[in-house]
């Protein structure tokens, strides 16, 4: 069993996790994250939601065989899939008496000082009132040609559990968490349960584990962690397919990969 402190946690909810390739939103999987964090909330914990999905969604409802490159068709995908995402989080913490909020964020909000202190002040003050806050990158606007993104919302998830002073981040994906090798590849790939430190040799280790349609891969996931453990968060990295996969790591249960902090902050 692993020892975590658990007070407030972000849960990060990739690609990979929230839907397959043209078939749109995995509900069940939406409906449990609601149930677990719902029951979570009612242990006294803080939780928050930093999604991804909307680019995906969007092209399922255009019937787009593929994410687009042209970015004003990406900004078109992201604004139809933004309010689908939200409308099944919001029926889901429903059926469980819960509020959800959400927050389009870009880079730029955490480098203008004022945004970033009301951004700071608004979550909080969710959380003091009990609404989930669901977090999202503002694709509409928010593009690789106009500014600095966050790659598949890792880093985003990331820099929210460090100024919100989460102790734990959970990253849901599509593989069980960080290998010595690609598991898809080869059988014998060792699953590494606890990292302490970004080494040259935990970075090869990215490259090697595959991470199926998600935007951003293994590699940002590691950037993610260096962010959090360098700031005293924990991160967890593991497969959103598992049973209960939320609650189990908080209960301490050795799922995934643990990132732990550096340093008591």
């Amino acid at each position: 069993m692993r020892s975590l402190k658990t007070d407030r946690i972000v849960v990060k909810i990739g690609t990979n996790t929230l839907a397959s390739e043209g078939q749109g939103l995995n509900y069940v999987l939406i409906e449990s994250i609601a149930q677990q964090i719902s029951e979570l909330k009612r242990q006294g914990k803080e939780l928050i939601i930093v999604t991804s999905g909307a680019i995906g969604l969007g092209c399922n409802e255009l019937s787009l065989q593929k994410r687009p490159s042209d970015i004003v068709l990406r900004q078109v995908c992201a604004a139809i899939g933004q309010s689908k995402v939200m409308e099944v989080y919001h029926r889901a913490f429903e059926h469980y008496g819960g509020i959800v909020a959400q927050i389009l964020l870009t880079y730029d909000d955490f480098k203008d000082e004022t945004k970033h202190e009301n951004m700071r002040n608004g979550i909080r003050e969710l959380l003091r009132l009990n609404v989930t806050p669901i977090i999202n990158e503002n694709d509409v606007v928010a593009t690789d040609e106009i500014s600095k993104t966050f790659g598949d919302n890792d880093s985003l998830s990331a820099m929210v559990s460090v100024d919100t002073g989460a102790d734990l981040l959970i990253i849901l994906t599509d593989v069980d968490g960080l290998y010595d090798s690609n598991p898809r590849d080869n059988e014998s790939a060792r699953l590494i349960r606890t990292v302490t430190a970004i080494t040259p040799e935990i970075e090869v280790m990215a490259d090697k584990t595959e991470s199926g349609l998600a935007v951003g891969g293994m590699k940002t996931k590691i950037d993610a962690a260096r962010i959090c453990i360098d700031a005293g968060c924990d991160l967890v990295i593991a497969n959103g397919d598992k049973d209960d996969v939320i609650k189990r790591i908080v209960e301490g249960e050795e799922i995934g990969t643990l990132f732990k902090q550096s340093r008591i902050m």
